[in-house]
């Protein structure tokens, strides 16, 4: 079967020709509050307002508050708070965000919004927002209590396949990355749409905690999740991982086999990034995107991503732009193709 890969600049991305930069013009306030309409001189933003659009402990919050720490301590800004508007994978806080007028507001991101858009038909689209740069890629990995019955990937997948419902793998929102992937594998074991809408029992989180705690209790049959939020427990042996689901192995679990390897011709990457309110103006647009590019150029920046075992993935501007409607378009099909929205 044909690869599925999702979450990487892919054709369709790169030739798209949408660009989402007409979000970013005129009539919004600027970082200083200023209400001249049209212009685009950029104010200076000392203050920013970091928005995590879920509750603590996942993958957003995460880059939220590494955001919010680093741009401190490496005198970016002068402040970065950081508020959690969890619910509705996101698409809460994207309502938010809608109702925003000063431009020294920065919302993370990423493809489980994208997603989540879809499966909650949001009447608040990520195009009505203005795009500010992709930061980091990171694959998944699919994980079972340690005393699990499943040894392998196949073990699980035919499990589902076999018994449905009785078998239940937990992740993030409804119709983000962790749901998608599940699905993928599904429709990559045989099933159709209706067969993976019939079968998959998928319990969704606002938060990376929450997962947590029900694949430990043991509470699901499995979870999926970024490398990077169940990598201590996988490391302490609560946790067993059965595959990744980068194109390679990832250096954090060398000896987890990725998907493909398992069986399931399918690459998927979660990737994130920060979007702020839509209408601000050019000039604000610039200083947001020279804010996260001062950042993301210091060592500091470099050693977290090190550290969170995040893949450096930095795009801004109509790379950006275009990156990002070739997604919603790529994902919004997938998501029809695997039964996930109608």
């Amino acid at each position: 079967m044909k690869k599925t890969r999702i979450g990487t600049l892919t054709a369709l991305a790169a030739a798209a020709t949408l660009a989402l930069t007409s979000c970013a013009g005129g009539g919004g306030s600027t970082g200083t509050g200023s209400d001249d309409a049209g212009a685009d001189e950029a104010s200076t933003i000392s203050d920013l307002n970091i928005v995590v659009p879920a509750d603590p402990g996942g993958g957003w919050d995460q880059t939220g508050r590494a955001l919010s720490q680093l741009l401190t301590e490496e005198k970016v800004v002068s402040s970065a708070p950081v508020t959690n508007v969890g619910g509705a994978g996101g698409t809460v806080g994207l309502a938010q965000l809608a109702n925003e007028k000063d431009a020294n507001t920065l919302m993370v991101m990423g493809l489980v919004m994208v997603g989540a858009v879809e499966t909650n038909s949001s009447a608040v689209r990520i195009e009505d927002m203005t795009p500010i740069a992709r930061l980091t890629d990171e694959p998944l990995v699919v994980v079972v209590p340690a005393d699990s019955k499943y040894d392998t990937l196949e073990d699980l997948v035919e499990d589902v396949v076999d018994n449905g419902q009785a078998v239940t793998i937990t992740g993030g929102s409804a119709g983000g990355a962790d749901h998608i992937l599940a699905g993928l594998m599904l429709e990559e074991a045989g099933l159709d749409g209706s067969e993976i809408a019939q079968k998959l029992n998928y319990t969704p989180n606002s938060g990376g905690g929450e997962a947590t705690s029900l694949i430990l209790g043991g509470k699901v049959s499995a979870g999926i999740s970024g490398v990077g939020e169940f990598l201590q427990h996988i490391d302490a042996g609560t946790m067993k991982a059965l595959a990744v689901s980068s194109e390679e192995p990832v250096e954090q679990l060398p000896d987890v086999p990725t998907v493909t390897d398992a069986g399931y011709d399918v690459v998927l990457t979660n990737w994130r990034g920060v979007i702020a309110p839509g209408g601000i103006s050019d000039g604000d647009r610039d200083e947001l995107v020279r804010i996260v590019t001062e950042l993301h150029d210091s060592q500091a920046w470099t050693d977290e991503l090190e550290t969170r075992g995040w893949a450096d993935a930095f795009l801004t501007g109509a790379e950006f732009d275009d990156f990002l409607t070739g997604n919603i378009t790529e994902v919004t099909a997938t998501l029809k193709n695997i039964g996930l929205v109608q």
